[in-house]
């Protein structure tokens, strides 16, 4: 990362870090959500801190109901998404729907889903360690605003950086975590049980313990 990028991150973390380690408070009267998160939004749609901004075709800020019980979080915008600036659209979209509606009961609507980057990887690929750190400052501040009773990772990328825990999906997925105090659920991301439809099953039983949880 060159000195303007660093200077631009370090302006970026002074604006909306402060209060991460303090621990998440959606009550704070001096807290306006709708405003705040506005605000943040507008940031990262603007952010040129990695070199996925150089890429991409739009930012996928991500999308749903802002007092949400359920955060879903997946890896990183696919093609769709990158073409639509909306999260989880296409097949994986129309599946992770059906997972929230048929075994939830809920609309999507009522859930809020984001990523853990906000611009396309090339080719799809694995975001890299500089991009995650780039832009889990405002991951971070996302959960703040929301402060959901459960986070979901959808897939071992979402899982492995949000808890800086290497434990394969495989292992993990289904078990109770937590992270800075809320409840953390991982499953398989959609995308993989396309191409492994035999894991459904198991994703049915993680939502399943999720709805029960909740």
């Amino acid at each position: 990362m060159n000195k303007l990028l660093k200077l631009k991150h370090l302006y970026n973390l002074s604006l909306i870090e402060d209060s991460y380690f303090e621990g998440f408070s959606a009550s704070d009267e001096n807290y306006n959500i709708p405003g705040g998160f506005k605000e943040l939004e507008n940031m990262v749609l603007n952010c040129h801190l990695c070199n996925l901004s150089k890429s991409r075709n739009k930012v996928v800020f991500g999308e749903g109901n802002l007092h949400s019980k359920i955060m879903f979080i997946g890896e990183a915008p696919g093609r769709e998404e990158d073409l639509q600036g909306r999260v989880f659209v296409g097949r994986s979209g129309e599946l992770l729907t059906k997972m929230i509606e048929n075994v939830l009961n809920m609309k999507r609507e009522e859930i809020y889903i984001t990523n853990i980057v906000k611009c396309r990887p090339p080719q799809n690929r694995d975001p890299e360690i500089e991009e995650v750190e780039s832009c889990k400052p405002y991951l971070l501040k996302q959960i703040e605003i929301i402060n959901p009773r459960v986070i979901v990772p959808l897939g071992r990328i979402a899982f492995k950086y949000l808890l800086n825990n290497e434990t394969p999906i495989t292992k993990a997925r289904g078990n109770l975590y937590s992270f800075k105090g809320i409840k953390v659920i991982p499953t398989f991301h959609p995308s993989f049980l396309l191409r492994n439809p035999s894991k459904k099953k198991e994703v049915f039983i993680d939502l399943k313990f999720i709805k029960e949880f909740l």
